[in-house]
């Protein structure tokens, strides 16, 4: 799978037999993202087959504990482990702070690079670029500083037809100006792009938005995206609590992947009163089409999510 996304933890603030908090891991062209860590993460990395020395990103989302608890005692765990390369790490004013506290209350300095990076609550903000992906950080709307992030890949060169390349007598050194989708120009002759290249697929991207007030200034930030994860903590039965805690219900969360033009919907978070998922979906499909709920252990790869649906 070039492009996943593995359910750590599906559920809000109480964790269940059922549900963990929330944690995410996601692979994107072999770059190892991690997303919220909830209280357990290191324990779903490994209850999953992860191997956690890969993880080279985390993001949190917001400094409410079932999102960042469980931080602490992975990055302790990946200093028994020996690890020595880098680690980045994006959230909220403040992360760096409690975690150098947690870390140094114990006597337990780590071996490794930490970088914290603060997230800007102002502008819609990249926190990480290459020439494979791009990691993109957005306001949310909560009761403390939250953010959601979006994944991107890049666009992929274009595929070469190697038997009309060959007929053509097409040199190696062209074929970057191919994969570029140039066309040759060679001795007054102009041979066309189209002739001699398949396009790519087209980039998939990945939106995660938790815990937030369904409001209609992060919709830019997640438009088009393939897959939107939407926290749906509640179902309409609790409407107005959603509303006094700054979350969203199922259809809210439904309304704003439709807003958006988002082509999949993933619900998550949710409250610990459900036994199940099964009216939070009722109530998403009933406003967007192409809706699952979260559940612990679950694997999207995002290359084949029409058979998710």
């Amino acid at each position: 799978m070039s492009f996943s996304v593995h359910i750590l933890g599906s559920g809000a603030a109480l964790p269940t037999g059922r549900r963990q908090p929330t944690s995410q891991y996601i692979n994107c062209n072999e770059r190892h993202i991690l997303i919220d860590c909830g209280e357990g993460t290191q324990q779903q990395l490994r209850n999953y087959g992860i191997k956690l020395q890969r993880i080279a990103h985390i993001c949190i989302s917001h400094l409410h504990g079932d999102h960042f608890f469980g931080l602490p005692g992975l990055l302790s765990t990946m200093h028994l482990l020996g690890r020595d390369k880098k680690l980045s790490i994006y959230g909220p004013a403040g992360l760096e702070n409690l975690i150098r506290a947690f870390l140094e209350a114990g006597g337990h300095p780590l071996t490794f690079d930490i970088q914290f990076q603060v997230v800007d609550p102002s502008v819609q903000t990249c926190v990480f670029e290459d020439n494979l992906i791009r990691i993109e950080a957005f306001a949310l709307k909560h009761r403390i500083p939250t953010f959601g992030y979006r994944i991107l890949e890049k666009e992929k060169p274009r595929h070469l037809i190697q038997e009309a390349i060959q007929e053509a007598g097409l040199l190696i050194e062209d074929y970057h100006k191919l994969k570029a989708g140039l066309d040759i120009e060679r001795d007054g002759r102009i041979y066309k792009n189209a002739d001699f290249t398949l396009a790519a697929k087209k980039p998939l991207s990945y939106a995660f938005c938790s815990d937030t007030k369904a409001v209609e200034s992060y919709l830019p930030a997640i438009s088009g995206t393939t897959l939107l994860y939407h926290e749906a903590t509640f179902t309409e039965q609790h409407k107005e609590r959603a509303k006094v805690t700054f979350h969203s219900t199922a259809a809210q969360a439904a309304q704003q992947a439709q807003n958006a033009n988002c082509t999949y919907l993933l619900l998550g978070h949710f409250s610990s009163r459900y036994a199940d998922e099964t009216q939070h979906v009722i109530e998403a499909k009933a406003i967007h089409n192409k809706v699952l709920a979260a559940t612990d252990g679950l694997l999207i790869d995002l290359e084949k999510i029409a058979r998710y649906f």
